[in-house]
C-alpha cells in the first residue's frame, strides 16, 4: 500500500486503484447511526405487529368467512 498525506491507496497488482476515505472525511458515513436507525425501525415493526397482529388476523378471518361461509 502506498500512503499519501490525506488518503490511503490500495494498489494491488492487476487491479485498479481504490481510495479509502480519510477518517475526517464527511462523506465517510455514520455506521453506528445507521445501525441504530435499523434497530429502532425493527423494534417499531415488532411492537406494531404485536399490537396489530391479532386485530389483522381477526379481520382477515371475518373477511374470508363472509366470502366462503361458515
Amino acid at each position: 500500500m502506498h500512503q499519501t498525506h490525506d488518503q490511503t491507496l490500495d494498489v494491488t497488482p492487476g487491479t485498479t486503484e481504490h481510495r479509502r476515505p480519510d477518517a475526517s472525511d464527511p462523506e465517510r458515513g455514520d455506521v453506528p447511526g445507521w445501525v441504530l436507525v435499523t434497530l429502532m425501525t425493527a423494534g417499531l415493526v415488532v411492537a406494531l405487529w404485536a399490537i396489530a397482529g391479532p386485530l389483522l388476523e381477526e379481520t382477515f378471518t371475518r373477511a374470508i368467512t363472509s366470502v366462503t361461509g361458515p
